[in-house]
């Protein structure tokens, strides 16, 4: 749900998952083949999980990391992984390259430099996320929804950004 002010976004976990099942249509529709999935840690890794699983592919994980400040509300400097995580040795051939979103776009471009530069066995790369802002210098090749207003994505799962355990042990009586 869209706040009438246009800052802000917040997503359900039904709507969510509705928009990954979207890209995944979308996906599939362009006709496009792909050997493997390489999610970005954190926010392509649930969208990463779930089409792995639909196209029955292997999920290779890169971590990366720039909103660490202010609750993850704050864009840093951008720190990439120096691995792949991935099941079948190192990634090649054909890739798509999932995040949660395209922000400023200066993680996917920064990302997409240092594969192209360190990993020539990858032949074929595409991008795949949820959301396109208006202000991203990135346009990933599969988009599900393009946000003209910028606001800021409040995703169903961020309440464990700021719950600790022991937050769980008072909920759960334990």
């Amino acid at each position: 749900m869209l706040t009438e002010d246009g800052k802000h976004l917040y997503v359900s976990y039904d709507e969510y998952h509705n928009l990954i099942e979207k890209l995944a249509i979308k996906i599939h529709q362009s006709g496009w083949e792909f050997d493997t999935i390489l999610c970005l840690a954190r926010g392509g890794m649930r969208p990463g999980d779930v089409l792995s699983r639909i196209f029955e592919k292997p999920l290779a994980i890169m971590s990366t990391s720039s909103y660490r400040a202010n609750a993850g509300t704050t864009q840093g400097h951008l720190d990439i992984a120096k691995y792949i995580t991935t099941p079948e040795g190192e990634i090649a051939g054909r890739v798509l390259l999932v995040d949660d979103l395209a922000d400023s776009g200066f993680t996917l471009n920064a990302v997409i430099d240092m594969l192209r530069r360190s990993y020539p066995a990858i032949t074929d790369l595409r991008t795949a996320v949820l959301w396109t802002k208006a202000v991203s210098k990135f346009q990933a090749d599969y988009s599900v929804e393009f946000l003209p207003t910028n606001p800021w994505i409040h995703q169903p799962f961020e309440s464990y950004d700021s719950m600790r355990v022991s937050h769980l042990l008072s909920k759960w009586k334990v």
